[in-house]
């Protein structure tokens, strides 16, 4: 049986030798532990990470994050760590997301293979060579161009961020999405991982690189309200922020998403990603 035991400050160098094995699918856990470090006291991006080792080498690693999520990266002992991380954190669980077949593992571990959900999906994993990024003709064009949005804009993120949540991950339209939509817009505003996409003088889409390495980003959140959809800004807002980020010597960029979602498959392969695996999104129901 292996090691089973809490990570601490000094095992970042360990922590991430490992999790690079796995880059596409490990960017939660990479960037959080860049970010935040390994010491948790429950503040934002922080976590309780837990590793199985052998002869001294980390073989699988689960986080317990701060927002209750079970982030893991364990090829051969998912059940183990996940339920040590939870047991350690204190916290309770909200949802999962790694690779697949790790979080159905996990999740059976600690008992929630049953529980009710508002996701459960087994999403396409999309991967991109940025020097391969396909430039849509209207960002080319400047007909649109992509940038930060500014203070006044938050606001409006919220609302796109909230129609989001309850869209794409089945949350209920609540009191408490709405703030848990705000605290996460400021925090990607305050990381300055935050994009929209602009036509005219108006926001008309919207993305985050929701982890962030020097040599690689993650897309998460791309929302484009119903009323300009069709016209090809969901991609636009993609390219334009991966070019910006290109400018800046990141190299890949990753993104997951729902296979059942024909009009983001199209929009994605149309920019130049492939899809090379599956990523789990499990959500659970309050």
């Amino acid at each position: 049986m292996p090691d089973v035991r809490v990570l601490r400050p000094g095992d970042e160098a360990a922590l991430d030798a490992f999790l690079a094995t796995y880059a596409e699918t490990s960017m939660f856990l990479r960037a959080n532990a860049r970010s935040a470090g390994l010491t948790d006291r429950g503040e934002p991006m922080q976590a309780t990470y837990v590793a199985a080792l052998e002869s001294g080498r980390i073989t699988d690693v689960a986080a317990h994050c701060w927002n209750g999520m079970v982030l893991v990266q364990a090829p051969s002992h998912a059940a183990a760590v996940a339920r040590e991380a939870v047991r350690r954190s204190g916290r309770g669980v909200t949802g999962f997301s790694g690779p697949w077949d790790q979080v159905i593992a996990a999740r059976r571990a600690l008992g929630l293979a049953t529980v009710p959900t508002t996701k459960d999906s087994r999403d396409e994993l999309y991967l991109l060579d940025l020097a391969r990024l396909v430039i849509p003709p209207a960002l080319a064009a400047g007909a649109v161009h992509c940038r930060h949005p500014e203070a006044g804009e938050l606001e409006l993120l919220v609302e796109w961020r909230t129609s989001f949540s309850v869209e794409a991950l089945g949350a209920p339209n609540t009191p408490d999405l709405r703030r848990a939509s705000r605290a996460d817009v400021l925090l990607q505003h305050e990381r300055g991982a935050d994009w929209v996409l602009i036509s005219g003088t108006r926001p008309v889409a919207y993305s985050v690189f929701n982890a962030m390495l020097p040599e690689i980003v993650q897309i998460g959140g791309v929302w484009t309200p119903p009323e300009h959809r069709g016209r090809g800004y969901a991609r636009s807002v993609v390219a334009g922020s991966l070019l910006a980020a290109r400018k800046q010597g990141v190299q890949r960029a990753v993104l997951f998403a729902d296979p059942t979602n024909a009009m983001a498959r199209a929009a994605y392969l149309a920019i130049g990603f492939r899809i090379v695996g599956d990523y789990g999104l499990v959500l659970l129901a309050h």
